[in-house]
């Protein structure tokens, strides 16, 4: 894909977070089971933090991670491509003014970002980077924005999830197929706009950095569990939430779980 259309699709991708930033945090904020994946990522990153480290976050959204490391007493630079994102982040973030600063750019460009680091830490949550094409890119450019033995945490939409392709017995066959068949992409529809995401395995991102990082771990996440959009499903069978949650957080790191859920969280370490 060419550097034209991909520019065009990161500008259809701004322009549907923008439109949907003033409601964001309102949709998403009650959901049971969003909660649980921010619950599940933040420990998951916590457990590779040092006290008062230096993060970099790449498609920071409405700052809900952002402010949560800043209480937590680490140094946050969000940023996202989004300006209307990155406004709501403003004003939800001047009460740790002197804990998250932000910048308006894109993950492909990192390269122009003003607040070049060096950090201890590099981090993306929910698929921000599935949208995008040039996820190599991305990523070999971690490299140069971390201190030697720095870490990188990110959640990444495979193309596999188990409970996905277990819709087609409800006869929701486009829902049930829809990553197998988007090898160039697929087209995703937010508040009237349309973008292509895209599918990664953790292979690629391993391979890609294989000369510089180590693996540091790589969970499943909604692989028991089921995804935020099969909307109501903690609410309506709370027993059987809280069994699949007690099962998923026991079998997060095993195989075969933790390459079959809606998103997988893969962290690596700078060598």
């Amino acid at each position: 894909m060419n550097q034209s259309v991909m520019l065009g699709n990161e500008t259809d991708a701004s322009d549907a977070f923008s439109r949907q930033s003033v409601v964001f945090d309102e949709i998403y904020s009650t959901n049971t089971i969003i909660n649980y994946k921010r619950g599940r990522v933040r420990e998951h990153v916590m457990q590779y933090l040092k006290p008062g480290s230096k993060i970099l976050e790449l498609n920071s959204g409405t700052g809900e991670d952002a402010i949560y490391f800043a209480q937590q007493g680490h140094h946050v630079h969000a940023t996202d491509v989004s300006t209307g994102m990155q406004g709501v982040l403003s004003q939800k973030s001047e009460p740790y003014r002197d804990l998250i600063s932000f910048e308006t750019c894109s993950y492909t460009q990192l390269d122009q970002l003003k607040n070049q680091g060096p950090y201890d830490y590099i981090f993306s949550n929910f698929g921000g980077l599935n949208c995008t094409g040039e996820l190599e890119k991305v990523l070999l450019s971690f490299d140069t924005l971390l201190k030697p033995g720095g870490k990188v945490a990110m959640v990444i939409i495979p193309p596999f999830c188990l409970w996905e392709t277990l819709l087609i017995f409800k006869g929701k066959f486009k829902t049930a197929t829809r990553r197998f068949f988007a090898g160039k992409g697929r087209t995703a529809h937010i508040e009237g706009s349309y973008f292509k995401c895209f599918y990664y395995k953790p292979s690629f991102i391993i391979n890609t950095l294989h000369k510089s990082f180590n693996v540091l771990g790589v969970e499943g996440l909604c692989t028991i569990v089921p995804p935020s959009y099969i909307e109501g499903f903690a609410e309506k069978h709370p027993k059987a939430y809280s069994f699949l949650k007690a099962k998923e957080d026991r079998l997060k790191s095993s195989w075969p779980w933790k390459y079959m859920g809606d998103y997988f969280v893969i962290s690596l370490q700078k060598r």
